[in-house]
């Protein structure tokens, strides 16, 4: 299979195409950096192809830019990547999404009349039952971080599995964040794009914030701070904090974002999916559908139910 090159190289016409992409990306869209960089270098690889295959057999190829990209274009690319290159689905998915992103934008922009990547389908896959935090592996991980943990790192990660609040959310939470009643609470949460939710808060939730807040320093901007600096918590900061209690708990493969997954996988099981959807603070419900996939375990058990032993 060829390897496809990490910077390929673009006509200047098709570098151009590529930056004022790339500008619009960042002063239009409230993405993370990794989200930004994905897109550009799918694009990147397309535009590259385009150029190179236009190229062949002719004197010069046709330079990159929104009016040339067709549906055919697109299906041809498609199926280079699946069947050259040999990639897997959910990367040529990935790619795909990130070309009619770019259509969408240009036909905005009035570059194009109509988006030839609406129609284009997504390459077929299998979906793997996902591993979720079990159980006992949740009773692990406290374990760990109640015998070693300050009192920031417990509420901290009670806070997150009881949440399901991404990693920089979490990071960003201040005391006037929350509402704390003896029956109910909510944490107020700036999310994707500058969205705001309420997030509501269980029992086990508001217990522990209301026994951390009673040693909380009064002049912490912070829910959450640095033990270092005393400014917000990092995300790289939060990530070895927890990779700390995993790595004690035996738990390696345990991610800080598979706590957000552990909540959301719960709840699914109690709440419809558009409740779910915007607890989580998705803007479709197409995201929320990785909580209502089986796990492997789920699968085990639903197959032994019919079992004649």
């Amino acid at each position: 299979m060829p390897k496809r090159a990490a910077q390929p190289a673009l006509s200047p016409a098709g570098q151009r195409a590529l930056a004022e992409y790339a500008v619009a990306l960042q002063e239009r869209e409230d993405l993370r950096p990794d989200s930004l960089r994905n897109y550009v270098s799918d694009l990147r690889q397309f535009a590259a192809w385009y150029e190179a295959t236009t190229a062949a057999g002719q004197e010069a190829s046709t330079p990159f830019g929104p009016p040339e990209i067709t549906t055919p274009t697109i299906t041809r690319y498609r199926d280079y990547l699946q069947h050259t290159c040999g990639l897997k689905p959910a990367t040529i998915n990935r790619t795909l999404i990130s070309i009619k992103r770019y259509c969408a934008w240009a036909v905005e922009g009035g570059q194009i009349g109509r988006n030839p990547g609406q129609g284009v389908k997504r390459v077929g896959e299998e979906t793997p039952g996902t591993h979720h935090i079990s159980d006992i592996e949740e009773e692990a991980l406290m374990k760990a971080v109640r015998a070693s943990g300050s009192l920031r790192d417990q509420t901290l990660i009670i806070l997150m599995l009881h949440t399901g609040l991404r990693v920089h959310e979490v990071c960003q939470l201040k005391r006037e964040h929350l509402l704390l009643h003896p029956r109910s609470g909510s944490v107020q949460v700036q999310g994707k794009r500058n969205k705001y939710r309420a997030v509501p808060l269980n029992l086990t939730a508001r217990t522990a914030l209301e026994t951390y807040l009673v040693v909380l320093p009064p002049d912490s901007a912070y829910l959450f701070p640095s033990e270092k600096t005393g400014g917000p918590l990092t995300e790289r900061g939060l990530g070895y904090l927890i990779k700390k209690y995993v790595r004690q708990a035996e738990l390696p493969w345990v991610r800080p974002h598979d706590l957000r997954h552990r909540f959301g996988y719960r709840m699914a099981q109690v709440v419809p999916l558009h409740r779910l959807a915007q607890i989580m603070g998705h803007d479709s419900l197409d995201t929320t559908l990785i909580y209502i996939q089986a796990t492997k375990a789920d699968l085990q058990q639903a197959v032994e139910r019919i079992a004649w032993a």
